[in-house]
Order: structure tokens, then sequence, then C-alpha cells
């Protein structure tokens, strides 16, 4: 793989891939063109942006009545809560991280959760995404809040990073594995991480009980042009690149709320029935993993 270093006014220089393939071309293409209300509007709410789903039971009483003027400004603000809770239950995940330690977000989109690791743990954060619009939007943020010194996004394959064998103390895909070869991805992690590091991820699968994936999975990968893997091949995978699983959580339960109060609102992208449905059906599951390198 071949790369260029480049300079903006917002960040420093970043390691910059070319695409190894057409598919992450068209990834990146996806991404730089995406501007979806649901994932702007949600992180105006207090300059968290975030590229993930919710977690947790809505809390109807802050929602008021559905004929206030002001009901769709606070579904908006209970969506981002939720997808906000979302991020602090991966962190809760990531066991001890200290101020000196160094943390790899995987697919960091618009930054949001480097933003909130950062302000937990007070350590390094670094992103990599394909998407030049993304990482220039997360370094903007941090150059706002005054943080650019500990959490930086580059334009980069999380299938091959410019980071040191070993220099991670934790890394993390949220939402972010479906894009991507699942033993290449581990194999990539398994080799940033310190060995006793943390590694999490939060992502849908489709479940194996149910045979094959379902009509909504198939929906679901049509409209972000992915490919969701099974829970089976995410376990099988890390057990291949010395990823030993500590946890290994269903939160199917804890996102249905979110994509039933999202189905209401004004935001709807036409994808929530495809969740609802298949979250239902036992096609599709929310789950959270956390593995140690070992």
């Amino acid at each position: 793989m071949t790369s260029t270093e480049f300079t903006t006014a917002d960040h420093a220089s970043a390691f910059v891939p070319s695409p190894a393939t057409p598919y992450q071309g068209d990834i990146a293409r996806y991404w730089n063109n995406e501007a979806r209300p649901v994932n702007l509007r949600l992180g105006d709410v207090d300059g968290l942006y975030h590229h993930h789903y919710g977690v947790g039971a809505v809390d109807h009483a802050a929602l008021g009545d559905p004929q206030d003027s002001e009901y769709e400004k606070k579904l908006i603000a209970e969506l981002h809560r939720l997808e906000s809770a979302q991020a602090e239950i991966l962190l809760d995940h990531l066991g001890p991280i200290g101020r000196d330690d160094t943390l790899m977000d995987a697919g960091c989109g618009r930054g949001g959760s480097m933003v909130m690791a950062h302000q937990r743990f007070g350590c390094t954060v670094e992103g990599v995404t394909l998407s030049a619009k993304q990482a220039d939007f997360a370094n903007g943020r941090a150059g706002e809040l005054g943080i650019e010194d500990h959490v930086r996004a580059r334009v980069c394959n999380m299938l091959d990073t410019p980071f040191e064998t070993g220099q991670m103390a934790g890394s993390w895909n949220n939402e972010s594995s479906m894009y991507v070869d699942l033993h290449d991805l581990f194999a990539e992690h398994s080799r940033v991480l310190a060995v006793g590091g943390r590694y999490v991820t939060i992502t849908g699968c489709w479940n194996p009980k149910y045979g094959q994936p379902s009509k909504w999975v198939s929906q679901i990968n049509a409209h972000f042009e992915c490919n969701i893997h099974s829970r089976r091949e995410y376990l099988r995978a890390m057990a291949d690149n010395r990823l030993v699983p500590q946890a290994v959580i269903d939160l199917t339960p804890d996102t249905l709320p979110y994509w039933e109060l999202r189905a209401t609102s004004s935001l709807v992208t036409g994808i929530e029935e495809a969740f609802i449905e298949s979250y239902k059906d036992g096609s599709f599951q929310y789950v959270l993993i956390a593995a140690d390198r070992v």
C-alpha cells in the first residue's frame, strides 16, 4: 500500500493510504458524502458527534407531551443521550486506562467516542477512518475543545495502521467492523495492542441460530454498503488472533427502545423498520464483545 503525507489548517500531518481495494474507495466516498441529519442534529445537542446507535430505556418524562412545540427538540436530545450512553458502556469495558496510555478508535467517524475517552481517562486517543471529511471534522472538534494534543483522527485503513506494535493499551470498533474482513481486522488490533491490552467492539451481527442472514439484514447491508458478520465469525476470528473474550453481552433488548423512538422522529432514514423487525424476530443481534490480547 502506498501513502502520502498531507497537512491542513485544522490538523497535523496524517497518514493517508491509497485505497487498497475498489470497495475501500467506495466506502471512503460513501462517508465523505454522508451528511445525514440523524448524525449531525444529534451531535449538535452537546458537540459530541457519533456514528452509532443508542442503548437504554427512554425517559418519557423528559420527552413530555408529543403535542408540545418543543417535543421534537426533546426527542432529538433523548436519542443523543441514548447514543452517548452506548459509548459509555463501551468505555466501561476498556478496563483501567491511565493518562499516559494511548487508545485506538478504529473507524472513528466524527470523533465523539474519542472525545469521551479522553475526557474520562485523560489519555491519548488515535482515530482512524477512510473518510478525509470525517477526519477533518473530528480534528476540528478536538481543536475547538483544546484537546488536539491528545485526540487525533487520521485518514487511514484500519487494517494497516501506522502505529507501532504493542503501542495501544486499548482499542475498539464501534459499529465499524462490518466494513472489513474480521481476520484482517483482528490481526491488526492484535498487533497494535500491548499484551494484556483490551479490545472492545459493539456491533450488529446476524444470529447463527437463524440459519442465514435474513431479508432485514440484507436490507441493512444494502443501505449502508456493508457486510454484516455473524456472531460466530467474530468469536472465531478473535480466537485466531490472540484475542480472548472476557465478556459477550447481548444488548439487543437495550437498543430496541432507541430504534422505536427514532422511528417516530423527523430524522427517519427508511432503515428503521429493518432494525426493529430483525431485532424482534431474532435474526439480528446487537452485541458487545470485550477481549484481552494474550
